[in-house]
């Protein structure tokens, strides 16, 4: 009797469906997943490049080697110089390299340590760069680091009191050899693991409070009026006139010119020297002083809302204009029939059909809205005395110009949750809008 055939492998529906979008999610995992953990892992250390001693994200207490052998070796160097120049201070000076020897053999009478530190100090003779932070940066058991730190200060004090009894060139060396004693005091590392420290000092800090204010109030108006001002403009160039296409054409120009160009074209127009927007407002009395719409903080609120609603008004037009497009003419030609006027159509006819577009519109310029940076960074600066600066702004701050990537991390991640509800919200209601029977189940 024959053999059934082998049944072919075949993937199913469900199956293939899963494959066919599994390089999609590798890709956001990669793009967008892996900078968000590191980012969160970053915001759990007191992480400065402005401190070289919270240069690195430490568990532990460590030990850099590069910065200890490199000292070290310089220490050596000047206590032998300096022994043969000053022999007024040769005891003094020599009892020093005997504290550091006799914390250096302690250090390297593990078999680990000691190889790292031959390595190191191979690579260092050798004018080689290490770039292995592995083999950098060691971590130290027991009380070793506390106790060289101790020694070191002791040894610190005695140098400079010899220095105070010199003078001259003599001074000078025994004030460098102090330095070299305390970047090799530096080279031991304390953690700087501080856990949710960051979370709490910013939650707690009203800087950041007022930011997420700030950052709230010009999403909600801005997009609020980019929605009102753009549904007109949308229902105006969907209707068919002569010229139709020059006109929707020269609508997205404001859209295609570059935020930060635009942002310093309005610098400029609501300057209060020269500014000519600035004074045409002055004049029919709008403003009271001309410098007043980037002086003030509410003339600086004002002036980036316009700038964003004159910049991305567009943007929410011809998403809504795309919506318009979708609604068959038979729903209108209906209406009239039952006797609907233009107001009764507008409000029974085509705001029901386009919920779906405006939810699509106001998700996506909500986002963009509560992500501003460049606008404000380039307009207002955040000013004046923070009164514009939005949450973005803030984090962009703390994370270069004070270049504290812990807390402005931490910033970071704060922007992303508030970002994630903001999206959950608006999935929630589109996702009941567009599929009302899952919704109801």
């Amino acid at each position: 009797m024959a053999g059934k055939p082998k049944r072919k492998f075949q993937l199913s529906e469900k199956q293939l469906g899963y494959a066919m979008v599994a390089p999609a999610l590798i890709l956001i995992l990669l793009v967008v997943v892996w900078p968000i953990m590191l980012s969160g892992w970053n915001s759990l250390f007191d992480y400065r490049l402005n401190d070289p001693t919270k240069s690195e994200r430490i568990m532990s207490e460590s030990l850099n080697l590069e910065e200890y052998a490199d000292n070290r070796y310089l220490v050596e160097q000047n206590v032998n110089e300096l022994s043969e120049a000053y022999p007024e201070g040769e005891e003094t000076f020599n009892e020093t390299w005997a504290v550091v020897q006799e914390h250096h053999e302690e250090l390297v009478a593990e078999d680990a340590m000691a190889s790292s530190y031959q390595e190191v100090n191979s690579m260092l003779n050798d004018y080689e760069p290490i770039t292995d932070d592995n083999l950098r940066i060691q971590s130290i058991d027991g009380s070793w680091g506390s106790d060289f730190e101790a020694a070191m200060d002791e040894q610190i004090e005695a140098v400079n009191s010899m220095q105070q009894q010199a003078d001259g060139d003599i001074a000078l060396e025994i004030g460098y050899l102090a330095a070299q004693l305390e970047n090799l005091q530096g080279s031991v590392l304390s953690s700087n693991f501080v856990g949710l420290q960051n979370y709490t000092d910013y939650l707690l800090d009203g800087r950041t409070w007022t930011a997420l204010t700030n950052t709230t109030f010009f999403t909600i108006v801005s997009v609020g009026a980019e929605l009102i001002i753009g549904l007109g403009v949308a229902l105006l160039i969907n209707r068919t006139f002569k010229g139709r296409g020059i006109v929707r054409a020269s609508v997205l120009v404001p859209w295609a010119i570059p935020t930060a160009v635009a942002a310093m074209m309005w610098s400029y127009l609501f300057d209060g020297q020269s500014g000519i927007v600035a004074h045409y407002m002055a004049a029919v009395g709008l403003i009271s002083d001309p410098g007043a719409l980037l002086t003030t903080a509410s003339g600086s609120m004002f002036s980036i809302i316009f700038a964003d609603v004159w910049k991305t008004t567009p943007y929410m037009a011809l998403l809504l204009l795309a919506g318009l497009q979708t609604i068959p003419n038979t729903q209108y030609e209906a209406a009239e029939v039952d006797g609907a006027g233009r107001i009764q159509k507008f409000f029974f006819v085509t705001l029901p059909l386009l919920k779906s577009a405006i939810l699509v519109a106001l998700l996506f310029r909500t986002l963009d809205a509560f992500r501003v940076f460049d606008l404000i960074y380039v307009l207002t600066g955040g000013g004046p005395a923070n009164a514009t600066e939005s949450i973005s702004v803030f984090a962009y701050k703390a994370l270069f110009e004070q270049q504290n990537f812990g807390a402005g991390s931490a910033l970071s991640v704060i922007v992303f949750v508030c970002v994630a509800i903001i999206s959950f919200i608006f999935v929630k209601l589109l996702g009941s809008d567009l599929f009302p029977e899952r919704a109801k189940k």
